[in-house]
């Protein structure tokens, strides 16, 4: 009869996360920006959960103010190259790996870059959307990122040489810039605002969206969280749900999350080699 590999010897927490991991068939896994730094996209927050940097554009600043996209469409002009070549990192492929052999049923990211996709997860809910898609704001059309990157170069030739550090939403980190002159393409078909297809600060996650993580989370029996601080109720919600289903909730993060207390099981890691852990093991 064969026996499952032992789990290794390792700190007490470590060991009880292992321990409830391997006690759950079937999980859900909650992903935020600490599993994809690895793959040369920072995350926002500190190892206390403070910002690092100014807080993302909201909606509302975003739809209401021409210079506020201005700054937008010239900061992501820069970053779009950096962000739209970042390749999945291991952690991704392990949970990849993880949804293939069974016990990570589905995976729901708070994320915008398409990484877990890439490595070959299928059942992903992309929480917050996706960064290389756009939706025009007053016809509802959808179109891909990489063909406005075409647009944005040809109404601003003086912006092509630009450089600066890529920021978490895939715009870049630019200061002490004047952005007044920055031309923004309408949309082509109506003359609408275009807007990443992703829910910016201030903007609701959609309904179904959220019924369909949901679902999935009463579908599991496990909520496991991977790299997110969960300051922001999006991804909060989800421990608060778990716990009202009765499942335990357990997390790998190298900081503090806002759910500390309500954790069944936290292992203080790297996302990366934490995830090839399991990979092996289970």
């Amino acid at each position: 009869m064969d026996h499952p590999p032992a789990i290794p010897v390792a700190a007490p927490s470590q060991h009880h996360v292992l321990t409830l991991l391997r006690r759950a068939p079937r999980w859900t896994v909650l992903t935020g920006a600490g599993i994809s730094t690895d793959s040369g996209i920072p995350d926002y927050r500190d190892a206390a959960g403070a910002w690092k940097r100014s807080a993302p554009v909201s909606f509302q600043d975003f739809m209401g103010h021409a210079s506020t996209r201005q700054r937008y469409w010239a900061r992501s002009l820069a970053g779009w190259p950096v962000f739209s070549q970042a390749r999945p990192n291991a952690a991704h492929q392990a949970l990849a790996q993880l949804e293939a052999r069974g016990p990570a049923h589905s995976t729901i990211t708070q994320n915008v870059d398409g990484l877990h996709q890439r490595a070959g997860s299928r059942r992903v809910i992309d929480l917050h959307g996706r960064l290389d898609q756009l939706v025009c704001m007053g016809c509802g059309q959808r179109s891909a990122r990489g063909d406005f990157q075409a647009r944005l170069l040809a109404a601003n030739p003086a912006w092509q040489h630009r450089h600066a550090p890529v920021a978490p939403d895939g715009d870049a980190d630019l200061s002490e810039v004047d952005f007044s002159r920055f031309s923004v393409p309408p949309c082509p078909l109506c003359g609408g605002i275009l807007k990443p297809d992703v829910v910016f600060y201030g903007e609701n996650v959609p309904r179904p969206r959220v019924d369909d993580a949901m679902q999935r989370l009463a579908e599991s029996e496990l909520l496991l969280i991977v790299g997110s601080s969960l300051m922001v109720y999006s991804g909060l919600r989800f421990v608060h749900a778990a716990k009202q289903l009765g499942l335990p909730v357990v997390a790998i993060n190298l900081g503090a999350t806002r759910a500390d207390a309500q954790l069944d099981g936290k292992w203080q890691a790297a996302c990366a080699p934490a995830l090839e852990d399991l990979a092996a093991l289970l």
